[in-house]
């Protein structure tokens, strides 16, 4: 061979072909979770958000499941000791206990759904131990700050009009911010003082506005139109700059500002003002079952935590100003 030619190219011995790896199953009774919410949505009449909350636990369990076990074994064979590790699991996130205790209400009303149907023939969820609670007042904040609170927007821009009357509107009618942020044009009836609210499972309550929220809504909605000329299809009572409808987050942001701009805690928040609206209610002597209906809560023992709250005040009064508090 000569010296200058250059050697054959020698050819590659062929790659062999990659083993496919078997895909993962995934854990059983995920296929029922889309039932489940359909379930949740139709029969329950659960709100989007709730609806997301559920699907968003069921998910976390699923993936839990899914790294415990290469072959995860059929959702009837999880025993009490299978769903204790799932709260251990959750605990060691450091998940506070609140939190754990709505994983586990979610997953116990999955199970529940699955022994309706027939896939299982009991709910073990029950059988779990959940975490203690300390029972939590809501914060409340008194009449003199929730006045610097509504008027820390200046009304003389567009953008402090409507915030000065979303500020109004959440403490007059002790709506859910998600209940303001869907507040729509035809919602409102400023002539008989009252608005049309959209609660949770799509109840419905109809809400008094008192005369600063109405004055408040009746300057703010001369603003509007110049808002939403170029969106003429939205019919949100609130609005951003541009003509879209507020989401629960802008308005949370909002009241935000206006408590840092009213020198309040960093504490303060839409539903600060929904349970001060029902604190007030009741200390000025308001009935109960009418509290409840304002605040469209569907049982009265939610409602009850308010009148815990006027007992905690007293018992401060008492400790400050009797003799032997």
């Amino acid at each position: 061979m000569n010296p200058t030619t250059p050697p054959p190219l020698r050819s590659n011995p062929p790659i062999p072909p990659a083993r496919s790896l078997p895909a993962r199953r995934a854990p059983d009774g995920t296929q029922w979770i889309g039932g489940f919410l359909h379930y949740l949505m139709t029969e329950c009449r659960l709100s989007p958000g709730t609806l997301a909350a559920y699907r968003g636990d069921l998910v976390k369990f699923t993936r839990w499941r899914a790294a415990r076990e290469a072959v995860p074994r059929p959702i009837a064979a999880l025993q009490v000791g299978d769903l204790e590790a799932y709260v251990d699991y959750l605990h060691g996130l450091g998940l506070a206990p609140a939190t754990v205790c709505r994983h586990l209400s979610s997953l116990s009303s999955f199970f529940r759904y699955l022994a309706i149907e027939g896939r299982l023939s009991e709910n073990r969820v029950e059988l779990v131990t959940a975490p203690s609670l300390w029972e939590r007042l809501p914060t409340v904040i008194g009449p003199q700050a929730v006045s610097q609170l509504l008027e820390a927007p200046a009304e003389w821009g567009w953008k402090g009009r409507r915030d000065r009357a979303i500020l109004e509107t959440l403490y007059a009618t002790g709506c859910r911010v998600s209940e303001v942020a869907g507040l729509t044009i035809r919602d409102l009836d400023l002539d008989s003082a009252s608005a049309r609210v959209v609660g949770k499972g799509d109840r419905e309550r109809i809400v008094p506005l008192g005369q600063p929220a109405q004055r408040a809504l009746r300057r703010w909605l001369e603003e509007r139109p110049r808002r939403v000329q170029r969106r003429p299809q939205v019919v949100a009572v609130f609005v951003s700059r541009t003509g879209r409808p507020l989401d629960r987050g802008s308005i949370w942001r909002i009241v935000k500002a206006s408590a840092r701009l009213a020198g309040l805690s960093a504490t303060v928040s839409p539903h600060t003002l929904r349970h001060s609206f029902a604190t007030h209610l009741l200390a000025g002597g308001a009935d109960l079952r009418a509290v409840q209906e304002l605040l469209g809560h569907a049982s009265i023992s939610t409602t009850q935590i308010y009148t815990r709250v006027e007992v905690s005040r007293l018992l401060e009064v008492h400790a400050k100003f009797h003799p032997r508090g």
